[in-house]
């Protein structure tokens, strides 16, 4: 079997989750014996080629590479990697307008018809959660049959991180750990941050800084802090990225939502208590073992950190991710569906 992995351009210089998933379920898949090819846009690449295209990502910077593959009749699948805080319905009657207002005027999209469009051009929709595949099957009136939920994944690498590297460097040791880039408003770090300056206990925050007003009225608010310290952020390979969660004691994560959050994965896998939004399918992965606080509130975000600091470790998280999360197992549960749209 030949597989062909797609996804946005701005992927490579862009180093999140998606990057993440792309890389993890190449390596998974090859394992498993699969021949798996990243898209080259300089590399001839036609019908045939390969068996079946792999697209990360339904939205507006994937929409004119799917086009391209329906127009050719390259058969592909979709891990949609979408998600939003508006119900199924409200989507269902924003894409009906969309329509109705495209017969008046031609061009006229929204950002939930590129992802509908690209969820009905594919053989098969990957959604990372459960949450997910209900807004696209519901609210973009994509057939059920055709949605299956597969889950974003965790190295096996994280359960064994060298904790004394990031105590030896940086002094620090049982600290709050948040890691995700500081500029986009949906990670909540402004919120975060102001949590936790009231808390008294050490915090460690990695991500990248972004130019933007809201990543420097973060950093406006972080200015000062005793108790804060932000790390411009590690490579997802780096060592030091593994030596923090395990010298971590808690991860906290109360962005608007997350799919889950592959760094919660990480962190709970290292062994760290979670508290995390419970938006976006975070359930799914981490049921009764993480502490959910409401994200747009400062008093809810310190309390569940507060509160979860004086509790102990349950080590029925680190072996939910091993038994369930590790990216072999997603790449056998991607490979599944590979199997059931080929013919």
């Amino acid at each position: 079997m030949k597989i062909t992995l797609a996804c946005y351009e701005s992927l490579s210089m862009i180093h999140g989750g998606p990057r993440v998933q792309v890389l993890q379920t190449k390596r998974g898949l090859e394992e498993l014996g699969v021949e798996v090819s990243l898209l080259d846009p300089w590399e001839h690449f036609g019908k045939g080629s390969a068996d079946l295209v792999h697209l990360f990502a339904a939205h507006l910077s994937t929409f004119h590479l799917a086009s391209t593959f329906h127009s050719f009749g390259i058969p592909f699948v979709t891990s949609s990697i979408f998600f939003t805080r508006h119900s199924p319905a409200l989507i269902s009657a924003t894409l009906k307008a969309n329509a109705l207002l495209k017969k008046v005027r031609s061009g006229i999209w929204t950002n939930y018809e590129y992802t509908r469009q690209v969820c009905e051009w594919s053989r098969a929709v990957l959604p990372n959660t459960t949450e997910e595949g209900r807004l696209i099957s519901e609210g973009m009136n994509i057939p059920a049959k055709k949605v299956t939920v597969v889950p974003n994944g965790v190295e096996p690498r994280f359960e064994f991180g060298d904790a004394s590297l990031f105590t030896k460097k940086y002094g620090l040791k049982d600290f709050i750990l948040n890691v995700g880039h500081i500029g986009p408003e949906r990670k909540n770090m402004l919120n975060t941050i102001r949590a936790l300056k009231q808390i008294d206990h050490p915090s460690v925050i990695i991500g990248k800084v972004t130019d933007s007003p809201y990543a420097r009225q973060c950093m406006a608010e972080a200015n000062g802090s005793k108790n804060i310290l932000i790390i411009p952020g590690f490579d997802n390979g780096s060592e030091m990225l593994a030596s923090a969660y395990a010298a971590s004691s808690l991860f906290a994560l109360p962005s608007q939502f997350e799919t889950p959050g592959i760094a919660a994965l990480e962190a709970a896998l290292a062994g760290a208590r979670i508290v995390i939004t419970p938006y976006g399918g975070t359930k799914d992965y981490f049921g009764d073992l993480a502490t959910y606080v409401e994200p747009t509130s400062v008093d809810s975000i310190r309390a569940g950190i507060e509160a979860t600091l004086n509790t102990p470790v349950d080590p029925r998280i680190k072996q939910r991710m091993k038994d369930e999360f590790l990216w072999s197992k997603v790449a056998e549960k991607t490979l599944a569906v590979y199997r059931s749209v080929l013919p």
